[in-house]
């Protein structure tokens, strides 16, 4: 298949994974979480969420210089793995700087789409597939490659393809369009 057939079949996924026609409402039993000093609440959405977070303004601001505000407000579902600042700050000096810079725009977007997975992924969806599977589960990604997960005991590690791990730190952060599992490492596609 050609670049522009691959690059066609991710926007079709993305597109059906993050713009899809479906809302779907946080159950009524979810609970508000508090990340970064705010509360999160379930009837919001991602990004209304998210802007709120003192501890997630690196990935608000890639957000916004991707364009993926729209998308990351609109129906759903979404899992989203949400770096903090620390896991941003984890990169090699200049990384992020230059990965905010409109000519990176596709390379932004597409690390920004690799912590993204279609649907509503609870931990214990995680630990269930992984448990299955001797230890380790695997989901694709918006971005078109797939992110790997460890259980350790009641602790969740996702990878990368390159064998870079994040550990989730707060896990089931409910949205009115999906979930967040904050993690403390930034995965590269």
């Amino acid at each position: 298949m050609s670049h522009f057939g691959n690059f066609i079949r991710v926007a079709a996924v993305a597109t059906l994974a993050l713009g899809g026609v479906a809302t779907m409402a946080a159950p009524s039993f979810a609970k508000t979480v508090m990340v970064g000093g705010a509360a999160m609440y379930p009837n919001k959405n991602i990004v209304e969420n998210a802007v709120n977070s003192k501890d997630h303004t690196t990935l608000v601001a890639a957000v916004k210089a991707a364009g993926l505000v729209d998308t990351l407000s609109g129906p759903g579902p979404f899992t989203v793995f949400a770096p903090t600042n620390e896991a941003f700050a984890k990169l090699p000096a200049g990384t992020v700087d230059t990965l905010l810079k409109p000519a990176n725009k596709d390379k932004l977007t597409a690390v920004l789409t690799y912590h993204v997975v279609p649907g509503k992924i609870s931990a214990a969806d995680i630990m269930k597939a992984a448990k299955k599977m001797n230890g380790m589960a695997e989901y694709k990604t918006v971005q078109g490659e797939s992110l790997k997960f460890k259980v350790d005991g009641k602790k969740i590690w996702v990878m990368d393809a390159k064998g870079d791990k994040a550990r989730v730190t707060i896990a089931d952060v409910n949205q009115s369009n999906g979930v967040i599992h904050v993690i403390n490492a930034v995965l590269l596609p």
